[in-house]
């Protein structure tokens, strides 16, 4: 027998910091999880640990890094964990991190509000060759009231659904775009591409989710030389019309049910 694949890591791993100015505080909080690939396989077979890192280690390394300045970008904390697990672990091949950033906004010079329940995320995947930074978003949940239809589709003998020129329309984004390189201002790339996708799903006329999504991705790319693709989930988040003749009173698209389950689930990759 063999082992065709093993990456073993440390999940979950939660850091706050925070930086003291001289007028004012800086608050950063992450969850980082960390995989390591590389020459294990003594480990699984027989038993051997002394190639094995532990993940105690892992989270503990996290906590020490957590004082440099690259914290306060998930891209350049991720690159900087990357880095650190492949220069001190020869056995080691390949080191990917995930970073999510919770948001909070500052609200006076030493107090924060939360920024909601998304995350900016970053994936780092760095060999000692190279490394792909990839940045984005989950749980960005956007909604609007006009502009949005789906008609003409498919229909069988168990379609049920109505055509609408005219509905609600609302998604729990995920994005996740990848950088040609390293040479990047990363707050201001993902702040450029968050105002790029959420300024499509406001202005475009949309014929469906497929058609809102496609266009977010090529706004992105449009105007964004220094990214190479863009993955783009985005649940369709149901505003359902309710019936409310029983109750002898008029719904003229007014009154509606949300509901998240089940939920259409529309994904692409989009590339130049």
């Amino acid at each position: 027998m063999t082992i065709l694949e093993s990456r073993y890591g440390k999940s979950r791993v939660r850091v706050a910091r925070l930086i003291r100015q001289k007028d004012r505080h800086d608050f950063y909080e992450m969850t980082v999880g960390i995989r390591l690939e590389g020459d294990f396989d003594s480990s699984y077979i027989e038993g051997d640990n002394s190639s094995v890192l532990p993940t105690d280690t892992m989270k503990n390394t996290v906590y020490a890094l957590a004082k440099e300045d690259a914290v306060t970008q998930p891209e350049s904390f991720g690159l900087l964990l990357a880095r650190y697990f492949l220069t001190g672990n020869p056995q080691v091949t390949r080191a990917r991190v995930e970073v999510a950033q919770h948001p909070w906004h500052r609200h006076g010079r030493f107090s924060f509000v939360s920024g909601g329940s998304h995350r900016r995320v970053a994936v780092v995947s760095a060999s000692r060759e190279a490394a792909i930074i990839e940045a984005g978003v989950t749980g960005y949940v956007l909604l609007k009231t006009s502009g949005s239809a789906f008609e003409g589709f498919l229909k069988d003998r168990f379609t049920t659904l109505k055509e609408t020129g005219d509905r609600i329309l609302s998604t729990s984004l995920d994005a996740l775009w990848r950088y040609r390189g390293d040479d990047v201002s990363w707050a201001a790339s993902w702040h450029g591409v968050m105002k790029l996708i959420t300024d499509t799903f406001a202005e475009q006329e949309s014929a469906s989710v497929q058609h809102t999504l496609y266009a977010a991705g090529e706004a992105v790319l449009a105007q964004c030389e220094h990214i190479e693709n863009i993955r783009l989930t985005m649940p369709n988040r149901h505003y359902l019309l309710v019936n409310t003749e029983p109750f002898g009173v008029d719904n003229a698209n007014e009154i509606f049910c949300p509901t998240d389950e089940p939920h259409g689930l529309i994904e692409a990759v989009i590339s130049r």
